[in-house]
C-alpha cells in the first residue's frame, strides 16, 4: 500500500486552532536563539531529473497535511505566560515551495540563506522548501527552525511529498533500533564528568567576503560557514564488534585533537555530543525535536595512542561506551533541563536562567556534535523523471561554544559529510583542513584486527 492510499498516522489528531506547550527541548532552544547564529538545520537532496513545480508545491502541501503536527506557529502570549505554545494551523501561512532561478550559483547561494535566514516561528510551517535545476537534475534545498523540529522529522515529511508525486512506495526499508534492555554499564577509563572539556582551538575566521566553494562567506566573522563532501563508506571488518557510527565518532575525536595538537591547545579530554534517535520511520513518527543527546568521552592518552592495535583497542572502547550511553534510560536534555522548563514562573525568567547557566557550564560544554543520520532509511522516490535521491546530506547548527558541527548520512553506499562552523572561531580554510583531517582517520578506522 502506497503513502497515498495509507491512512496517516493513528491515535487523535491535532485540530487547527489547538495549543501544545512548547516540549523541553523546544523550549530550551527558543531560549538560546541568536540573530548572530540562527539555529536552522539544512537538508539538501539531490535528484537526478527535473520536478514539475506544481505538481511539488501539491504533493509538499499534502505531505504536510498527512503530518499536521509541522503546521505550527508560535502562539502570542504576554510576558508573564508560564509556557510558550504552539499553534495549530490548517494549512501553510504563506508559500512554502520556491524556485530560485538556476544559475552557477544557485545551490551556493541557497546554502548561505540556509545558514542565515531561519524561517519564522510566527509563520506555519517553520520550513522552506527551494528546488534548484542544476546539471540536468534538482538540488531540493530544505531549511527548518530547529526550535521546531529537527532533521529526520522533517526527511519523513520529504518521504511523504515524494511519495505523493511520484506514486512510489517510500516506506522505511528497516525498522527503527532496538535498544538492549539490560542495565548499562560505564566502561573502565571513562574521563571524568567534571573534567574541564578540550575547546576547539581557534583558527582564522572569515572577516573578508569570498567563500571557497561553499558561498557561506558572511564578511563579518558571524553566523555560521559549511562544507559538503562525499565520502566512501568506510570499511569494516566481518564480524566487528564497532558499527560504522562508532568508525564515524573516533575518526571526529582525532581529527580535532590532530587539530588542537597544530594550534598549540592545552591536552584535555574530550566529548562529543551524539544524538540518539529511537522513533518509528514509519507514518507514526511524531514530528519535532525527538533526539535524546548523549555525551561520548574521550580522554588525551588513548586519542594519542591510536595506532595500529591502538587503534583497534580505541574502537572497541568507543564501541562499549556508545552501546551503554544508546540504552540509558535518560530525558532528552537530561534532568536538569527538564527543571529549568518547570513552568512555575514566567517564561521569560527561565530564559534569563538558562541562558546565564548556558554561559556558566560552557567550560564543560562537550567539544563538539557528531550527527549521524546512518544510512537513509527511505528510497526518496519522486518517480520516473525526477528519479531517486543519489545524495543527502544534512547539517545542523554550529553556535559557540562548540562552534563545530559534523552530520553524516549514507546513499547508495556513500557517506555525504557536512561540517559546519561559526565563523567566530573558524574560516572556510579551516574547514577544508578538518576535513582533510576527518578524511585521513576515517580512513585510519579500517584497520583490520587480523
Amino acid at each position: 500500500m502506497s503513502a497515498v492510499e495509507r491512512p496517516a498516522s493513528p491515535g487523535p489528531r491535532p485540530r487547527p486552532g489547538e495549543r501544545v506547550p512548547f516540549p523541553v527541548v523546544d523550549e530550551i532552544t527558543r531560549h538560546c536563539v541568536r540573530d548572530e547564529e540562527p539555529e536552522t538545520v539544512h537538508i539538501e537532496v539531490r535528484l537526478p531529473g527535473p520536478v514539475a513545480p506544481d505538481r511539488l508545491r501539491k504533493a509538499f502541501g499534502e505531505a504536510l497535511r498527512r503530518h499536521p503536527r509541522i503546521l505550527v506557529r508560535e502562539a502570542p502570549g504576554p510576558w508573564y505566560r508560564r509556557r510558550y505554545e504552539w499553534e495549530l494551523t490548517d494549512g501553510p501561512d504563506g508559500e512554502v515551495v520556491t524556485f530560485p532561478e538556476p544559475g552557477p550559483d544557485a545551490v551556493r547561494d541557497a546554502r548561505a540563506r540556509a545558514l542565515a535566514q531561519a524561517p519564522p516561528l510566527t509563520l506555519a510551517p517553520p520550513v522552506r522548501l527551494e528546488a534548484i535545476p542544476e546539471a540536468g537534475g534538482t538540488v531540493l534545498l530544505l531549511t527548518l527552525n530547529h526550535t521546531a523540529l529537527d532533521g529526520p522529522a522533517c526527511l519523513r515529511v520529504v518521504a511523504t511529498a515524494a511519495e505523493l508525486y511520484g506514486g512510489r512506495d517510500n516506506s522505511p526499508a528497516a525498522p527503527p533500533p532496538v535498544r538492549s534492555a539490560e542495565p548499562a554499564r560505564t566502561p573502565t577509563g571513562t574521563p571524568s564528568a567534571w573534567s574541564r572539556i578540550a575547546r576547539i582551538a581557534p583558527g582564522v575566521p572569515d572577516t573578508a567576503p569570498g567563500a571557497s566553494g561553499t558561498g557561506t562567506g558572511t564578511g563579518t566573522g558571524t553566523g555560521n560557514g559549511m562544507l559538503v563532501t562525499e565520502l566512501p563508506v568506510p570499511h569494516r571488518p566481518k564480524g566487528a564488534p564497532y558499527t560504522v557510527n562508532d568508525q564515524l565518532m573516533v575518526a571526529t575525536a582525532l581529527s580535532l585533537a590532530h587539530w588542537n595538537r597544530e594550534h598549540g591547545a592545552r591536552p584535555r579530554p574530550l566529548r562529543i555530543t551524539m544524538p540518539v534517535d529511537d522513533r518509528p520511520r514509519d507514518l507514526t513518527m511524531p514530528i519535532g525535536n525527538g533526539t535524546r543527546l548523549v555525551d561520548v568521552p574521550f580522554t588525551h592518552a588513548e586519542l594519542a595512542d591510536a595506532d595500529g592495535t591502538g587503534m583497534v583497542a580505541l574502537l572497541h572502547r568507543t564501541a562499549a561506551r556508545t552501546r551503554a550511553l544508546k540504552s540509558l534510560p535518560r530525558p532528552q536534555l537530561g534532568r536538569g533541563a527538564a527543571l529549568l522548563t518547570a513552568p512555575v514562573v514566567p517564561v521569560a525568567w527561565r530564559g534569563a536562567v538558562t541562558r546565564g547557566l548556558r554561559r556558566a557550564v560552557s567550560p564543560w560544554t562537550s567539544t563538539t556534535l557528531l550527527s549521524n543520520i546512518g544510512r537513509i532509511p527511505y528510497p526518496l522516490d519522486f518517480g520516473a523523471e525526477a528519479g531517486r535521491a543519489r545524495a543527502v546530506w544534512f547539517s545542523a547548527p554550529a553556535r559557540m561554544p562548540r562552534g563545530l558541527t559534523v552530520t553524516t548520512a549514507s546513499t547508495a553506499g556513500r557517506l555525504h559529510l557536512a561540517l559546519r562552523w561559526s565563523r567566530a572561531l573558524l574560516g572556510d580554510e579551516d574547514g577544508a583542513r578538518l576535513r582533510d583531517l576527518f578524511t585521513h582517520y576515517l580512513h585510519a578506522t579500517e584497520v583490520d584486527p587480523a
